[in-house]
């Protein structure tokens, strides 16, 4: 698999969408769109770090155990190595962020999951 195979610039996902606005070597950011009701999987990396910054909607943020809100304007950092996850408590409002990752490596396969609604989680 290569990496341009392993990094799509706009993917959809059964939690929302994801574009990638911009990368280069070392980061990349993102435009993440997450439906009503909906999270990602709670999920750690093993080569990046996040800076996530909520453009619209309200986050509801797992990091490490501890649940923090997110509002419009306030933005988390996601260390490297830490359990994280991003819920949409809203019935109807998506949620937008950027996302900036920074690390060594950046592709979509630097994703060890820990739970997941969708059944995507490794033996």
């Amino acid at each position: 698999m290569t990496a341009e195979n392993n990094s799509p610039k706009f993917d959809q996902r059964p939690w929302g969408t994801f574009h990638v606005l911009d990368e280069n070597e070392g980061f990349k950011v993102k435009r993440i769109e997450v439906l009503a009701n909906k999270r990602l999987s709670y999920q750690k990396h093993s080569r990046r770090a996040e800076h996530w910054f909520v453009v619209s909607g309200v986050a509801k943020v797992t990091l490490n155990g501890e649940e923090i809100i997110v509002k419009t304007g306030e933005s988390v950092d996601i260390p490297l190595g830490a359990a994280h996850r991003v819920e949409n408590p809203h019935d109807s409002e998506t949620l937008v962020f950027i996302e900036v990752q920074q690390g060594d490596y950046l592709g979509e396969d630097d994703i060890e999951r820990l739970e997941d609604d969708f059944g995507r989680t490794q033996n």
